[in-house]
């Protein structure tokens, strides 16, 4: 009991040491219960596909795993996690954009759709459940899905996962400056989108949409 209770009070850099110099399979799954479901989220709004967030969320703890002797002492356990997991989706989405398939937001077996998103737990609402509600909050996601993968990274990190300019930057291994500069540009194709997906009285929303995201 008193082993468990040390492993429970490791914080993620101490655990990670653990991992990865005793090879110890405790702290490791410290670190997967405390950080599986922020990186299924993270795969979910990235793909958007339910299936394939849970396969590459294994793999991402798989990959850290894996990659446990890259971990450089003094470094953040969050950003390193961040960072696996961010690659992996780009990889997958790419892969997708190169078998020209698209993410599907879960289709039952009748066909209909339902909203994945939906599912995902969280103790707050996301920026675009506080502002705009049911359809509104369905149109920014599906714009955001529409994204580019560089700038939908940014959009997911920033807003969703709440990470600083400077910590998405660590993650993503690109100048802050570029952080900022395509969250700007991401804003503005959001923006551009759900202007375009609305008519007539919904339009008075549309800068209401973009600000939640400004949020």
């Amino acid at each position: 009991m008193k082993f468990l209770n040390a492993i429970f009070a490791l914080s993620d850099e101490q655990a990670m040491w653990r991992v990865q110099t005793h090879d110890d399979g405790e702290a490791f799954a410290q670190l997967v219960a405390r950080w599986q479901e922020p990186i299924r989220r993270l795969c979910m709004r990235m793909l958007g596909d339910g299936h394939k967030a849970e396969d590459v969320c294994q793999e991402a703890f798989a990959r850290v795993y894996a990659k446990r002797k890259d971990f450089q002492h003094g470094a953040k356990f969050s950003t390193f996690l961040w960072r696996v997991a961010t690659n992996l989706c780009l990889d997958e989405l790419r892969r997708v954009k190169r078998r020209r398939e698209h993410p599907n937001f879960g289709a039952r077996e009748d066909g209909s759709e339902h909203d994945l998103w939906d599912e995902l737990p969280g103790d707050e609402d996301t920026p675009d459940q506080n502002a705009v509600g049911g359809e509104d909050a369905a149109m920014v996601r599906h714009a955001l899905m529409q994204l580019p993968e560089h700038y939908r990274s940014v959009v997911v990190l920033r807003h969703y996962e709440d990470l600083k300019f400077r910590e998405i930057a660590d993650v993503l291994g690109i100048p802050e400056g570029t952080v900022k500069s395509r969250m700007s540009e991401a804003l503005s194709l959001l923006a551009h989108a759900l202007k375009t997906s609305t008519r007539g009285p919904h339009r008075k929303n549309d800068s209401r949409r973009r600000d939640a995201l400004l949020l």
